[in-house]
């Protein structure tokens, strides 16, 4: 990526080794995806502070396949330790490589599926004590309580609603989780 790597000095003299750091941190990028078309790292020294020394904002913009980009824009404004270049480099580029694995995931279709669960009817309810019985698609009854409920509360279940659920082995007997109206 040396060829495509642009950096960019404002409010401060070029320094060939900040250029060294923002290379060397480029080049790490390749190990989490490898066809990056371009990198621009924007590096502003801001002289608003008076009572103690500047801090660095550090921009890193990717060019991506698809006209997927990725602009990371690390200026924490109160971070003493932004007063460091070097740090300022090392905590933007941090930041542009989580977010690099998280693209180059959904770029290879590798996105977390969350467990559909099954669905059942409701079979029971006791309202004072804020639990009821499910009974899932495969005759199975199946207890659930208040704190599993999402998406309405318990008050608004009827038996005989429809819902979607994932169980779990309880301590005793099956039990449902994550329990919504379908």
């Amino acid at each position: 990526m040396n060829n495509n790597l642009q950096i960019v000095f404002e409010g401060f003299p070029p320094s060939d080794a900040v250029r060294a750091r923002v290379q060397q941190e480029a080049e790490k990028l390749d190990q989490f995806f490898e066809r990056i078309h371009g990198c621009r790292v924007v590096i502003c020294e801001s002289n608003k502070r008076k009572t103690h020394g500047n801090l660095f904002d550090v921009t890193v913009h990717l060019s991506m396949p698809d006209g997927r980009d990725i602009h990371i824009n690390h200026n924490p404004s109160l971070d003493h330790a932004h007063e460091d270049v070097y740090v300022a480099i090392r905590d933007a580029f941090r930041a542009a490589r989580r977010k690099l694995q998280d693209e180059a995931r959904k770029m290879r279709g590798n996105i977390k599926q969350h467990d559909a669960g099954e669905t059942g009817e409701i079979t029971s309810l006791v309202a004072e004590k804020e639990y009821g019985f499910i009974r899932a698609s495969d005759g199975r009854e199946i207890y659930f309580d208040h704190r599993t409920v999402t998406g309405a509360t318990f008050g608004d279940l009827k038996v005989g609603q429809r819902v979607a659920f994932v169980a779990s082995n309880g301590s005793a007997e099956p039990q449902a989780s994550h329990v919504r109206p379908v």
